[in-house]
């Protein structure tokens, strides 16, 4: 049996998978199908400090090859997150990354100090790519704005943290290593692609919010050259992220140079695809004759 375990930022995850954020929902629907015990760690839908609405629907759109969303990140804010979410991701035994947000760096700091004092999460990952938000600002664009949000959140908490990268800007991985520079201890490449859907009879956009993300199959191929070229540049975990709907994909992205993967969009789609994905992991491994995902990490690059 070939060994899945992985580590990031020093926190051993037993195997490297798990949702992108917003994607899964920590409720009995999922624990019919399979315990999210079974995942490499567990990741909330994005929280911010205080309750959020979303963006007014239609929030999702099918296109040919991946989903638009406009959902805008709802939250109910950090108090209930902690009552009620928390509690469950930490009963599950594997490793909890909460994923945040904050429309101004005072907000952001607030709550990853919150967080930390819970003693109930072992990583933050700072959502500063959401194409979602229409208000603030799109840390993850602007390097100055990345530096210095990354920074300040990393001096603010004692936990590991995953800068959620963009993949709207012109070169990621000079915005990776400027995250690393800042104090990130991770990477997660990346988020969705901004994109839209106009209605040629009503002659406007399907969505509520006029523009969403783009997240499936479509972006996978540019996703593992994010990965890929982003692991040149850096010395920090990567946890590769953009159209898995197979196990496969999730090895493309490892070999790449992702030490974990994180799936999203096909959750939707087929509710034991995370599953599936360590699965086949284990068998490549096996029929390869390898004995653990480590040796496979960048191997695309030697």
């Amino acid at each position: 049996m070939s060994d899945l375990s992985v580590t990031i930022a020093g926190v051993r995850l037993p195997n490297p998978v798990m949702p992108a954020s917003g994607t899964y929902d920590y409720s009995e629907r999922h624990d019919n199908f399979f315990s999210p015990a079974e995942l490499g760690a567990v990741v909330n839908k994005t929280i911010f400090l205080n309750h959020k609405p979303g963006n007014k629907p239609p929030r999702v759109y099918e296109a040919p090859c991946g989903m638009l969303n406009a959902i805008g990140i709802p939250t109910a804010g950090v108090k209930d997150f902690i009552e009620n979410t928390l509690p469950l991701m930490r009963g599950y035994g594997v490793p909890v990354i909460v994923s945040i947000a904050g429309n101004t760096s005072e907000e952001f700091c607030k709550l990853a100090e919150i967080i930390t004092e819970t003693g109930k999460a072992d990583m933050l990952e700072l959502n500063l790519s959401c194409p979602n938000l229409n208000e603030g600002v799109e840390w993850a664009r602007d390097k100055k704005l990345l530096y210095d949000i990354v920074k300040l959140i990393s001096e603010s908490t004692t936990l590991p943290v995953i800068a959620k990268l963009s993949p709207m800007v012109t070169d990621i991985a000079e915005m990776g290593l400027i995250a690393e520079e800042a104090g990130a201890s991770a990477l997660a490449v990346f988020n969705t692609y901004r994109g839209m859907v106009i209605d040629i009879n009503t002659m406007k956009p399907v969505l509520g919010n006029i523009a969403g993300g783009l997240s499936g199959p479509a972006i996978h191929p540019l996703a593992v050259y994010s990965v890929y070229s982003t692991y040149k540049r850096v010395s920090i975990p990567i946890i590769g992220m953009g159209g898995i709907a197979s196990w496969k994909d999730a090895v493309e992205f490892i070999l790449a140079g992702a030490t974990a993967v994180a799936v999203g969009m096909y959750n939707f789609v087929n509710p034991m695809i995370m599953i599936e994905v360590i699965e086949g992991m284990s068998r490549y491994l096996h029929e390869k004759g390898i004995s653990n995902i480590r040796d496979i990490v960048g191997k695309a690059h030697r």
